[in-house]
């Protein structure tokens, strides 16, 4: 009783924030499955570009040998983050491998030695005590660690603050609005000590003086549990927030939680304000204290194709196709999403591996793609984009300039750059126009131009 009272006080002052969609959960078949450990793939392919920035460099041979968690690559530049060895095992190839687009990237071949105990090499600690922001910073970086909710941005540089820049309150992000998916709700669920612990450090690090948790309202075991196991002394609250897309991007939640904007071509640190996943704040908590790199995370592998669904964590490198036999899918598959059907990728081809940023795969049958195939009619200019965008933009006009070509005039009139991709105005739309996809192009050949000249 106590919990219902609870839970209805957190939803009579549920934040939001304007705008957004509501495209259905699909979270049930996942949300209450425990994380399970899986298998070690034959070979593991572990691409040197797996993070926005300059791909890692390549300190290990071809035909050495290497042990669980040693340093494989290493940061090259500041934009750069470590690559470790998700099982010990011996490199077999240093060469191009196929990424989710199609195109071949540099990558080590880990062949995983089948007897090993796998057990992880214990590092030099980065004690949260005596540690200074720019050393857990460094450490951070040597742990590879980047954003696990898709972005893959490298936390370190997320959290070095720029000269004159100050930062008042720490968000975890725990919404994950992003439909089917429900790695980050385990994560809250199975590894709260890891988080509490995660935000220890980023509190140093950034100065910030409260950690502000959010989580959407239809995880309300996720909030109780947090909220109950709080350590005393941690400056640390829970919030909870109306289900609602994309709840969850930085911008959104900044705004339905302080009433702070962000500004346009801006940061959240513009706004004293520093936006980490709940899951990068585990890895933190679990990995700086041994002195640890990431080899492995939890991936949500869900979808009408999908027979063992569930949350799993599995060692980077692992290719898709090993991952789908595992867990048993239909032979009438379709489409394969990396991330969600939102905002994630369809992939090309399933032989290349999942990396730092994949927090999940979800797989649809011919069925099911069948079912959402619809032809594409002219704009009817009827707005639903325009009340549906959460940046406050124009889709309908920018759908219109994009087919003729009018990059420039996107960019410079209509702010093209402050879309971040969210797809509220595909999924809204009436006459089923790609908006989304149309302004991945525009921005595309607009970087393209700016880098020729």
């Amino acid at each position: 009783m106590n919990t219902q009272k609870t839970m209805a006080n957190s939803i009579a002052i549920m934040k939001t924030f304007p705008h957004g969609v509501h495209p259905p959960e699909a979270k049930e078949a996942t949300n209450q499955v425990k994380i399970k450990r899986f298998p070690f793939s034959p070979v593991l392919i572990l691409p040197l570009s797996q993070h926005t920035g300059k791909p890692s460099k390549p300190i290990v041979r071809e035909g050495q040998e290497v042990a669980r968690g040693q340093k494989l690559a290493e940061a090259d530049g500041f934009v750069s983050v470590s690559l470790h060895a998700p099982a010990s095992g011996v490199v077999r190839r240093i060469a191009l491998a196929p990424n989710p687009v199609g195109r071949m990237t540099p990558s080590i071949y880990l062949q995983p030695f089948p007897a090993s105990s796998q057990e992880v090499r214990e590092g030099v600690p980065c004690d949260v005590e005596t540690a200074s922001p720019d050393e857990i910073i460094k450490a951070i970086q040597d742990a590879g660690i980047v954003g696990l909710g898709g972005a893959a941005f490298p936390t370190h540089v997320k959290l070095k603050i720029p000269e004159g820049k100050s930062v008042d309150t720490l968000i975890l992000n725990g919404i994950e609005c992003e439909p089917y998916l429900t790695t980050d709700h385990r994560v809250m669920l199975e590894q709260k000590e890891d988080i509490f612990m995660g935000i220890r450090y980023l509190l140093k690090v950034t100065g910030a003086k409260r950690c502000i948790i959010g989580i959407e309202s239809n995880k309300p075991d996720a909030a109780e549990t947090l909220r109950a196991s709080i350590p005393p002394g941690l400056p640390a609250t829970v919030e909870v927030f109306k289900v609602k897309y994309p709840q969850g991007a930085e911008k959104m939640l900044i705004s339905a939680l302080l009433n702070r904007e962000v500004p346009s071509g801006g940061l959240p640190v513009d706004v004293h304000v520093v936006v980490v996943n709940v899951a990068t704040a585990a890895e933190i908590g679990r990995l700086l204290p041994h002195g640890r790199g990431i080899m492995e995370r939890v991936i949500t592998i869900t979808g009408p194709g999908v027979h063992k669904k569930g949350n799993y964590l599995i060692p980077i490198g692992t290719p898709v196709r090993y991952i789908l036999e595992q867990t048993g899918v239909d032979e009438n598959i379709s489409r394969v999403f990396l991330g969600g059907p939102m905002m994630g990728q369809a992939v090309s081809n399933l032989d290349f591996p999942i990396t730092k940023g994949t927090s999940g795969l979800v797989v649809f049958t011919e069925e099911e793609s069948a079912r959402n195939s619809k032809k594409i009619y002219p704009c009817i200019h009827c707005a639903y984009c325009v009340e549906a965008c959460p940046m406050f933009l124009n889709p309908s006009q920018m759908g219109i300039l994009a087919k003729k070509e009018r990059y420039e005039e996107m960019a410079e009139q209509y702010h093209l750059f402050d879309c971040f991709e969210c797809g509220a105005c595909s999924y809204i739309c009436p006459s089923h126009i790609p908006l989304v996809q149309y302004f991945r192009v525009a921005k595309g050949i607009l970087r393209e131009k700016k880098a020729a000249s």
